[in-house]
């Protein structure tokens, strides 16, 4: 399996008419030492064992870093209404080895999501390709960079099925020119990475989406109806729903919950309005305030206003029966 992604990943190189490595534009070079990478913390686009070098993009804007994180927030709504959890990676390194099962290249991406959690944790420290499972959605913020250019390639040729590419709205001042804003998917297919408008993954979700929902400050209630679309679509596949993750059952028995309390206390409303106006007295707003407490006794409400001579002694009576 090494050889052959190692030769897979030459040969994608040099069929692309470009240098033996790739090209990461908009980063610059940094020696690490093989030693060094086994404990390096830093940020890097993608490391070489052959050359010791270190592509690095600095520094990180808002406007890169923003996408990610906002991915990683949709992918839990989505799962929530999946009832399955989606586990976001966020940039953990992507490690290929060589044929002598030496460390050669690594990768790190923007975002990377996992649709299984129980398949998502790699045996190691990194994500292994061709020995862990390898992420269901990677993405890759383009704003002064082109992943294009290399990265793009070597993500086909280590058999990713499917990576995103972001271009924010709002611009770098030293975007490249060729950048429009807006969001690709490229699938894995037979004769490699092909553009689509739907993600494979979740499906029904469209790259114009995702797109809008990566750049909105404030989520519209349209990001909120695809969420909702795209999860339950899911869910269907798994067998799932919302009421199958804890957290959102929570909710929804709570909101259940409040919603009896709230149809029982306006239904005490209605019953003693009626016995009130029957018997030629008002209902204020003092009563149905009174009326609107949890805690009030209902057959004793309806004794009170039976028994009472005026609006006073209503609430005087209903006081007295909740002590």
């Amino acid at each position: 399996m090494d050889e052959a992604l190692h030769s897979k990943d030459v040969a994608r190189s040099a069929s692309s008419g470009g240098p033996k490595y790739p090209e990461f534009p908009g980063c610059h070079p940094v020696r690490i030492s093989r030693a060094e990478i086994k404990t390096w913390e830093g940020r890097i686009e993608f490391w070489d064992a052959d050359t010791e070098i270190a592509m690095v993009c600095e520094p990180t804007t808002w406007y890169h870093e923003v996408p990610g994180q906002r991915l990683a927030r949709l992918a839990g709504l989505i799962a929530a209404v999946r009832g399955v959890q989606i586990e976001a990676a966020g940039s953990s390194d992507l490690l290929l080895r060589n044929a002598r099962r030496e460390w050669w290249r690594i990768m790190q991406p923007d975002q990377m999501l996992f649709l299984d959690p129980q398949e998502a944790e790699p045996q190691a420290l990194a994500v292994e390709v061709g020995l862990d499972r390898l992420p269901d959605v990677v993405l890759e913020v383009d704003n002064t960079t082109d992943v294009r250019r290399g990265k793009l390639g070597l993500y086909e040729a280590w058999g990713f099925s499917e990576v995103w590419v972001e271009v924010p709205e709002h611009p770098s001042p030293s975007r490249p020119a060729s950048l429009r804003p807006g969001l690709t998917i490229h699938l894995a297919s037979e004769g490699g990475f092909r553009r689509a408008q739907v993600s494979r993954a979740f499906p029904g979700w469209t790259a114009a989406e995702i797109h809008t929902a990566l750049n909105e400050p404030v989520m519209s209630a349209k990001t909120v109806a695809d969420l909702r679309r795209v999860g339950r679509a899911m869910g269907e596949v798994d067998g799932t729903g919302p009421e199958d993750d804890l957290f959102l059952r929570e909710e929804r028995a709570e909101g259940r919950a409040e919603g009896i309390a709230r149809g029982r206390i306006e239904m005490l409303q209605a019953n003693v309005q009626e016995v009130l106006q029957s018997r030629g007295l008002s209902v204020t707003p003092a009563i149905l305030g009174q009326l609107s407490r949890m805690d009030l006794d209902p057959a004793a409400a309806i004794r009170s206003a039976l028994a009472c001579r005026s609006e006073k002694d209503f609430l005087r009576r209903i006081r007295a029966a909740r002590q």
